[in-house]
């Protein structure tokens, strides 16, 4: 210990916390840790790391600390502090608690980031960087040796809880009947709920500074008096649900807030009032039409809600987290807010799926109780009884998966703190009790000696016998007899009035997890009973012979038989009695838990109600001398009873089992235990190791609220403890296993391989494969003895050969180095190995899986911006896990992500990967300004694109494909590109058809794109030299003549700069046309198309990658002059291409661009064609709107590509450009093959092996330099309409339908296009309504129908601000156009001529169903026109800037909504005027030609 002068200093002065020099201090190395203190100072002391060494001191004997350090700790600048070496084993930490926001952590970089804290030192507040400043979190909470403190050191064993402050949670508010009762404050439970628990949540939210996204979702069940469908009108029978009683039922839905993030949330809590306030009439009347009769509705209690549904509903959102993965939040959480007491009654099949579901994904489910508490364990699952059987028993559960809080407002009622517990049955009337009492008169009751006497029932030996565990698996019926002394005329007599007592219906509680063995069984019956599995202290389980102490009168007792099913009961009175044998899916939550002083695991929330100063009990003192003795000493310190967190008193908890369960504490265990080593969990609570008592839940405070998981929610914890023993994994799983040579697989690629990548080395790609699991839900097992791992992996079955490897470990431990992790997802085990350069997969899973599940569920639901209940469904299947190809995913990540292991999502390999959509649209729109600026203008003033605009975009598209998307060099004084490509090898081949003839349409487009004057933009001067010195080629020059020019360095075309996968006189295929414009007489874009088609095949050019049957492509395509045989010599350093178009497409991004696609079909020859393509598709030369034209072309509204090119190309992604990453990284690229100016361009960034912040950062950076480009990149979902075809769509959001009224169009018509051809009139309403869509700034993007079989045409528009989409749903189909011929049977106003053969598309279905108004006759077969909305839910705020202030805007959405509602409804006759200016000027137009 030595005494120092202690100065601060800034962080910028130095980044390292402590400076000290250690000539100083004799011993002391760099590393150590050192303690800082002022002599005098309570105050918890500092511990630092040393680590600058050779830091200049500022003065003899002077330390030097970080200053919000000093100042944290209290430490007083220039005065003297001891600094003190202190052991690391004495100050390491139990568990460590790390906050982050905004950012997107995954489980991979967690593990990545623990691993890199060990042996760090680290202090309250502490800011970690990770990654190169990528991943940021901050030290919240330490715990040592059962006490928070305030620094300490992290060691290999330390457990790391993440919490995220920026979640995805979803607030469920349960609106059963006890909402409108009143609490006994005098409030209704639903002010308790929003004024009181959520106003206290929010204003948490705020002062902890969480930035949640938010879902909060009303919800609840509709019972109908009903005895059968028949009873039903019409309208009501598509979403009716019976219940196991056979009770009509109806779910309801209603979506307060989706997905928004608020700094303020007040305004919500009013929209949720006014909500309340006719929630449950619009609910219960939703269905009253006139003149109908409608059975009564009733509001379901909280016990009999749809509690369960609601939980699976969040799940099918948090599922698919890797799907729509957003960059700035991290975490899942569903909170249920009910004002019940906990207790619910559910299916026992949803129970197993909600269960499976929530446990395997890692979602937080929290439920937070605003009725009393109970005096029962909660909560409380009580399954439906579906035995009609008098005597079949109820069944219970008790759910260990879900983290319950009672909130209780801190009134105080002057006279009395009192608080009852249950609730008083409603008051019933008079009239039964007075029957009851004229009964009595009669003399009907029954004579006094036929009364069941209290003292004849042996109630304590009954119980013991009921809750006795069964024997292991049986499958005898066990009889429970039941004593009574009746005659059989008095139980004739009983028989009106009640049944008699043995068949009313007996509780019994189970939980699907409880295993019983044949020695718990023995042990509990004797009384020396050291399981804990019941308590010794009952008299009446001392002795198996307890329950046949009957009274002697019992003798002529009839004996009822109980039938039992061989599970045990459990009383919910009494749960801390009862344990139950661990399992992986009990200890998957547990390391979030901080170690209390007794070293049990504790829930911070709950509060034990005792003096202070008491024991707790005996039985706990007398459990204590149970604990085998460590050292002589017990391993208990009895001076801990009392244990302070902030001011609430802790008892101390009870030691669970002295056997088993001790290595679950974490103490050493020197008795062996006599059960296989099953250690036991308590069935209550989260922790398990809890113990559930009375005292829990009376008196002050009860269990709290657990606050710290509700404002800044855990992340699943990486690691876990449990692994099952030899016995179990014998017989109760299936082993295989696999090798994987790393070396090996790399060399056989590197062989193939074109373009060479450094492979992974073995070491990595181990740490890979544990990185990935970990990613997919895996938790890695720490504290097993891994010896007994080894061994019992030798299979009983026959299955695989036992490993090579395994055997040998344990002999020669000196052999090649090993390194092993255990990994554990549900019941499923993963052992990785590494003995020198060779990894070995060892798979266990359950012999016997548990049997898929997939649940339909129909509801009806209102979300924002709705006008009314949809109906909707959705499929709640579990996962599974036991299936999913191990051995495919982690050769894609030996190969570096080769393309013979592509990321696919194919049925057999239903691989998870992340995914980030994104679509390239217009930057600017003058139009959206005007908008934005002025609140009175219409929203429907956006101009069609001219052809300046679509030249613009085509140009910004190819100088964001060469210098970011590609990152292509230019040499010399042409384009300066930035370092080499992104697109690294190969991903998915798209080996392409014979070359087809050049479709004139991609004529048109490019033409448009080159006949512009090429002063026009600065940027187009820089693709080639404009000083065009020497004369132009002559119009008739020779092919080789045109090459030579081609060459010419200054006047030539521009070549790319020479790369590994490029050959030498590579140029892209669109700037050699434009080029070909600039420098020969005379040549048109189709002059120049073919002279390079001709090049092509007189063998002078070839695509790049050296591939002889790919056509001539115009756009982004890459091709080189080919050396002719006479100059091979003279080219010494001509370099060849690849040979490997596979390889080369997985290293380039290469595009076909193609202008505007038109509706029209041209006139006769190619150049009308030409006139029409500059324009917009819209409207043909002479302004008239396409709908109105004679010229329509049939096929437009097919959505098959008109291009030989497939939909979309893949290609390899750099991810990590900045090198900031500790790993080696990569990705995927997925974009649309053919690029139009009139369409938004879609791109999919894909990964498996890459870290979330890292994939934002390039994505984010991609997205500032697409404004250079003048585009603007818009994150979307995968689901745009979430319409409930998709599977596993978010079962909370819908499209809104916006309906078009035709009827002021018709006029005198019978339909609306009369007078035109009929065979087109489909074709007209659709280009009608993509008018409109285009007038109000819609533009058109073709993304992959995720909704139904392909053939159904459904046209996606995406708004120029990316805030929403539009779909126009349509019917048709190839084999239909000779079925539209027929006349329809009734006038074609209706939205579609039905004929039974034409397959509508589903959401025409759905948009029938939108019945606005309760007046309309529902079902009648006219269909109806419209359009279906939805908001992109992607956009964040990280992509806001302020060159596109519209998009993300709340307010300019509201209003694009609103006034194209109002347009379509034909408000202030906006649509008629439309409507006639179009006439107008297909009249002009037509008077012209006719003139």
């Amino acid at each position: 210990m030595k005494s120092f002068k202690l100065i601060v200093h800034q962080s910028s002065f130095s980044t390292s916390d402590l400076i000290i020099n250690l000539k100083d201090y004799p011993g002391l190395k760099e590393k150590d840790i050192v303690e800082i203190y002022h002599p005098d100072n309570d105050y918890p002391r500092l511990l630092l790391q040393v680590a600058k060494v050779d830091a200049a001191g500022r003065g003899r004997d002077t330390i030097s600390v970080e200053q919000s350090i000093a100042t944290t700790f209290q430490l007083r600048t220039f005065a003297d502090v001891y600094v003190n070496i202190v052991n690391v084993a004495d100050v390491a930490l139990d568990s460590v608690e790390l906050t982050f926001k905004d950012q997107y952590m995954g489980r991979s970089e967690m593990w990545r980031l623990k691993n890199n804290l060990v042996s760090t030192c680290v202090y309250l507040n502490k800011k970690i960087e990770y990654c190169g400043g990528a991943i940021r979190c901050q030290v919240y909470e330490m715990w040592s040796q059962g006490d928070r403190v305030a620094c300490g050191v992290i060691t290999e064993d330390t457990k790391i809880v993440f919490r995220s402050s920026t979640s995805m949670v979803y607030l469920f508010i349960q609106m059963s009947s006890e909402m409108w009762d009143f609490d006994i404050h005098g409030d209704l439970y639903f002010e308790k709920a929003v004024n009181g628990f959520l106003a206290e949540l929010f204003a948490k939210w705020k002062k902890n500074g969480s930035n949640h996204e938010v879902t909060i979702v009303l919800f609840s069940r509709t019972f109908y008096k009903a005895k059968s469908l028949e009873e039903f009108p019409q309208h009501m029978k598509e979403c009716l649900q019976k219940d196991y009683r056979g009770r009509f039922y109806e779910d309801f839905y209603r979506v307060a807030v989706q997905n928004e993030r608020y700094e303020d949330w007040s305004n919500v809590l009013l929209q949720l009032r006014r909500l309340f306030t006719d929630y449950q009439k619009i609910v219960l009347q939703y269905h009253e039409r006139p003149n109908m009769e409608i059975p009564t509705a009733i509001n379901s209690t909280a016990a009999q809600g749809n509690f369960l549904e609601v939980l699976n509903m969040s799940l099918n959102v948090f599922e698919k987290h890797y799907l729509d993965r957003c960059f700035d939040r991290t975490g899942q959480l569903s909170v249920v807010i009910t004002p019940g007491v906990g207790v619910f009654e559910v299916d026992r099949e949803l129970t197993n799926v909600t269960k499976q579901r929530i446990i395997d994904n890692g979602v937080g489910s929290d439920l937070v109780c605003v009725g009393e508490q109970p005096l029962h364990a909660v909560p409380l699952l009580k399954f439906h009884n579906k035995d009609n059987n008098l005597n079949s028993i109820d069944d219970y559960s008790m759910p260990h998966w879900i983290n319950l809080s009672f909130y209780s407002t801190n009134k105080k009622v002057a006279y009395s703190n009192f608080i009852p517990r249950i609730k008083l049955p409603p008051r019933k009337s008079q009239e039964p009790l007075r029957k009851m009492y004229e009964d009595e008169r009669k003399g009907k009751l029954l004579k006094e000696d036929e009364y069941m006497h209290n003292s004849i029932f042996d109630y304590d030996a009954y119980d013991a016998q009921v809750f006795q565990l069964p024997p292991a698996h049986s499958t005898c019926v066990q009889r429970v007899t039941r004593t009574k002394k009746t005659s059989v005329a008095g139980l004739e007599g009983m028989n009106r009035r009640s049944p008699p007592t043995s068949t009313m219906h007996h509780r019994k509680m189970s939980d699907p997890d409880i295993h019983h063995t044949v020695a718990d069984i023995l042990t509990n019956s004797g009384s020396s009973n050291k399981q804990g599995a019941y308590d010794t202290n009952s008299d009446a389980t001392d002795s198996p012979l307890s329950s046949n102490r009957l009274s002697p009168r019992s003798s002529i007792s009839s004996h009822k038989p109980v039938i039992r099913t061989g599970r045990a009961l459990i009383n919910p009175f009494d749960p801390s009695h009862v344990t139950v044998k661990l399992t992986s899916n009990r200890r998957r939550w547990t390391h979030i838990f901080p170690k209390g002083p007794t070293g049990v695991l504790i829930q911070q929330h709950h509060y034990q109600a005792r003096p202070a100063g008491e024991p707790a009990s005996r039985t706990e003192e007398h459990r204590e001398n149970n604990i085998p003795k460590e050292n002589g000493t017990s391993i208990i310190n009895n001076n801990h009873s009392i244990y302070q967190v902030d001011g609430n008193v802790m008892g101390r908890k009870r030691m669970i089992s002295a056997s088993g369960t001790l290595a679950v504490l974490g103490v050493a265990s020197t008795t062996p235990s006599t059960t296989n080593n099953a250690s036991l969990a308590l069935l209550w609570g989260a922790t398990g190791e809890q113990e559930w008592t009375p005292a829990l839940t009376t008196a002050n405070r009860a269990i709290g609220v657990d606050w710290k998981s509700l404002t800044i929610p855990a992340c699943l914890p990486i690691t876990t403890d449990y692994f099952p023993d030899k016995r179990s994994l014998q017989n109760d799983y299936l082993v295989s296993d696999y090798n994987l040579l790393p070396d090996d697989v790399n060399a056989d690629f590197a062989k193939n391989r074109a373009i060479y990548k450094e492979p992974l080395t073995t070491m990595e790609v181990f740490k890979e494969l544990v990185s990935q699991r970990l990613a997919q839900g895996f938790q890695l097992i720490v504290g097993v003895n891994e010896n007994e791992v080894i061994e019992s992996h030798c299979p009983s079955t026959a299955a695989p050969p036992p490993s090579k490897v395994a055997p040998q470990i344990g002999k020669q431990s000196n052999a090649a180095p090993t390194k092993r992790y255990l990994l554990s997802i549900g019941r499923i085990f993963h052992k990785l190995t590494l003995v020198g350069s060779t990894i070995t997969v060892t798979r266990y899973r359950p012999r016997h899986p548990y049997p898929p599940f997939n649940i339909h569920y129909r509801y009806r639901f209102h979300a924002p911006n709705h006008d009314t209940y949809e109906v909707s469904w959705v499929s709640f299947t579990t996962e599974k896990l036991e299936t999913y190809n191990w051995n495919y995913m982690d050769h894609y990540i030996c190969t570096r992500g080769d393309t013979d292991f592509a990321l696919v999502e194919v049925n057999i390999m239903a691989l998870k990967y992340w995914r980030f959509r994104t679509l390239l649209l217009p930057l600017n729109n003058p139009a959206t300004k005007q908008i934005m600026e002025d609140e009175t203008t219409h929203c429907d003033i956006y101009p069609t694109p001219t052809r300046h605009d679509l030249d613009q975009l085509t140009d910004g598209f190819l100088k964001m494909t060469e210098q970011y998307f590609n990152k292509v060099k230019r040499p010399n004084k042409q384009r300066g590109g930035v370092s080499n490509s992104p697109f690294r090898e190969r991903v998915g081949s798209t080996r392409l058809h014979d070359r087809p003839r050049l479709r004139m349409e991609a004529m048109v487009a490019v033409k448009t794109v080159l006949e512009r004057t090429q002063s026009q933009t600065g940027e187009s001067d820089d693709t080639y030299d404009d000083g065009v010195l020497e004369p132009k080629l002559k119009a008739n020059a020779t092919l080789v003549e045109v090459v030579e020019r081609m060459r010419s360095p200054t006047l030539g075309v521009g070549f790319l700069q020479q790369t590994v996968s490029l050959p030498s006189h590579t140029f892209v295929s669109i700037y050699a046309i434009h080029w070909l414009q600039a420098n020969m007489e005379g040549v048109t874009y189709e002059k120049a198309t073919s002279i390079m088609e001709k090049l092509l095949q007189e063998r002078m050019i070839c695509h790049a990658s050296g591939d002889t049957s790919k056509r001539f492509v115009v756009g982004y395509y890459m091709y080189h002059i080919l050396p002719q045989k006479k100059e091979k010599d003279s080219m010494p350093e001509y370099v060849k291409p690849l040979g490997d178009l596979q390889s080369f497409e997985n290293e380039w991004m290469e595009v076909e661009v193609l202008g505007p696609r038109s509706p029209l079909v041209p006139a006769g020859s190619i150049t009308g064609a030409i006139d029409i393509s500059g324009s917009s598709p819209v409207t043909d030369d002479t302004g008239v709107p396409a709908f109105l034209c004679d010229n329509i072309d049939t096929s437009y509204m097919q959505l098959g590509s008109d291009s030989d090119m497939p939909l979309y190309k893949n290609t390899h992604l750099d991810i990590d450009v900045n090198n900031k990453s500790d790993r080696i990284e990569w990705g995927h690229a997925r974009y649309q093959a053919t690029f139009r100016p009139d369409q938004a361009y879609e791109m999919c960034i894909q990964w498996a092996v890459a870290s979330g912040n890292i994939v934002a950062e390039l994505i984010f950076g991609w997205a500032r330099k697409a404004q250079s480009c003048r585009l603007q990149m818009v994150p979307i979902p995968a689901d745009p309409l979430a319409l409930p075809f998709t599977l596993k769509s978010d079962p909370l959001r819908g499209p809104i339908y916006v309906p078009l009224n035709e009827e002021p169009l018709l006029r005198s018509k019978t339909a609306l296009f009369e007078g035109f051809p009929e065979v087109t009139w489909l074709e007209r309403l659709f280009l009608f309504q993509e008018a409109i869509v285009g007038r109000f700034g819609f533009i058109k993007c073709t993304v992959e129908s995720t909704s139904h079989e392909a053939g159904v045409g459904d046209h996606l528009y995406v708004h120029v601000t990316g805030n929403m989409f539009i779909l126009i749903p349509t019917t048709v189909k190839s084999e239909q156009k000779a079925l539209r011929t027929k006349p329809a049977n009734r006038p074609l106003n209706s939205r579609y001529p039905v004929h039974p053969e034409a397959a509508p598309s589903p959401h025409e279905g759905y948009i029938t169903r939108h019945v606005t108004g309760k007046n309309k006759d529902d079902y009648d077969n006219s269909r109806r026109m419209g359009f279906l909305w939805s908001w992109n839910h992607m956009i964040s705020k990280k992509l806001k800037s302020s060159q596109t202030p519209a998009t993300g805007d709340e307010g300019f959405q509201m209003r694009m909504l609103r006034d194209f509602k109002h347009f379509c409804a034909n408000h202030e006759q906006r649509l008629s005027q439309f409507w006639d200016q179009c006439w107008e000027l297909r009249e002009k137009a037509h008077g012209i030609q006719s003139c």
